[in-house]
Order: structure tokens, then C-alpha cells, then sequence
């Protein structure tokens, strides 16, 4: 594991420790050129899961990209990384098959949101269902209101 400061190869694992429900393990690590502490997470690797996209493209599920678009969603609101993380572990968890739909793994995030954050749910849910108007935003946040 490279140093984040200062690139060295070679650190030593302070602490290990389950994390995310027992998804992944947190490694405290010291860096032994600089002496820079962080912080790793491993986790088990899915064989690869292919992402059936809206226009029939096929990628390889990325992790990373999930993430990305769950923080830009939940931009500026009270939801700590660990949540974040915590959602993609359960999104991660309900996908069945090596193959499944953008839209099934859209949907899986909105469920989640929905429970930790609903501004972050119209967020995300604007940009996957490609709100065209204000009326649609409406509708949507109508629709949260009503449950």
C-alpha cells in the first residue's frame, strides 16, 4: 500500500477492525518512510457485474462511480461518508446476477436516500429520471409528502 504523502511502499497495519456491518475491514496504517498515518478499507471484490445502460452499452459496475453520484447528491446535507458508504454496501447487497439494469441499481439508491435523506433522494432522483420542468420536481416532492 503506497503512503498517500509521500509514496513509500513499505508501512506497518496499527489496528484492523471490521467496518461497514462486517462488509469490509478497516486497517489503521503507519507509513515507515514518513511516518504519515491513514487509513485503508478492504473489502470483498464481486465477480465482475455488468451495467446494462439506457442506450443497451454494457460497463463494468464500478464502485467508484456509485459512489461519486451518491456525494454529489447528498452535497452539502448532514450525511457522513460512512453513510455513504454504508447505502452503496446495501445497494451492492441487492444486486443479484452479472448483469443487471442501470435503472434497477437507480432505483436501489432512491430507496435508500430516501430513508437516510429526502432532499438528497429529489436530488439524485432529478438526474436519473431527468426531470425536464419544475412540475416534475413537484410531483416528486408531492409524492414525498403524501407518504
Amino acid at each position: 500500500m503506497k503512503c498517500p504523502k509521500c509514496q513509500a511502499d513499505d508501512d506497518k497495519v496499527l489496528d484492523s477492525r471490521s467496518a461497514r456491518d462486517g462488509a469490509a475491514i478497516r486497517r489503521r496504517r503507519e507509513c515507515l518512510a514518513c511516518g504519515h498515518r491513514f487509513t485503508t478499507y478492504e473489502e470483498v471484490d464481486r465477480d465482475e457485474v455488468m451495467v446494462v445502460k439506457r442506450d443497451g452499452r454494457r460497463q463494468t459496475f464500478e464502485r467508484a462511480k456509485l459512489h461519486k453520484a451518491i456525494q454529489q447528491a447528498c452535497g452539502k446535507r448532514k450525511i457522513s461518508d460512512e453513510q455513504i458508504r454504508s447505502i452503496i454496501d446495501r445497494v451492492v447487497a441487492n444486486i443479484e446476477g452479472d448483469e443487471v439494469s442501470s435503472a434497477t441499481i437507480a432505483e436501489l439508491v432512491m430507496t435508500e436516500l430516501h430513508k437516510v435523506d429526502e432532499v438528497a433522494y429529489i436530488r439524485f432522483a432529478s438526474v436519473y429520471r431527468q426531470f425536464k420542468d419544475v412540475s416534475q420536481f413537484l410531483s416528486a416532492i408531492t409524492e414525498i409528502v403524501r407518504k
